[in-house]
């Protein structure tokens, strides 16, 4: 398999460049998780980085490839199901927004 070299932001893992495996499209993965084994021999704290452009594109349009920043929700923002075009979005805090008759844009 390729990998490439990929930069960290934020985080435990901030300024490091770690080889990271390339997925079948040529892509590193969306997010990249870190388990950081605990002193005590509890459970492993898992840390979360989340991909994103390292750049604006050049001249030509190309892209300028990818590093990860540290994402400090971890886990919490990512409920493990794929976002498709056409899922719900994911509940939570958010503008309510009703439907009925006190939304028709007429008067009566």
């Amino acid at each position: 398999m390729k990998s490439q070299d990929t930069a960290f932001e934020g985080g435990p893992l901030d300024g490091r460049v770690l080889s990271v495996l390339l997925g079948p499209t040529g892509q590193p993965p969306k997010t990249y998780k870190v388990p950081v084994p605990d002193a005590a021999g509890g459970p492993p704290t898992v840390l979360v980085y989340r991909r994103v452009p390292s750049g604006r594109p050049g001249k030509l349009g190309l892209h300028p490839g990818w590093k990860y920043a540290y994402d400090p929700e971890g886990e919490k923002a990512d409920d493990g199901r794929p976002r498709w075009p056409w899922s719900k979005p994911a509940t939570g805090p958010g503008p309510a927004r009703r439907s009925g008759p006190e939304d028709s844009h007429g008067t009566e």
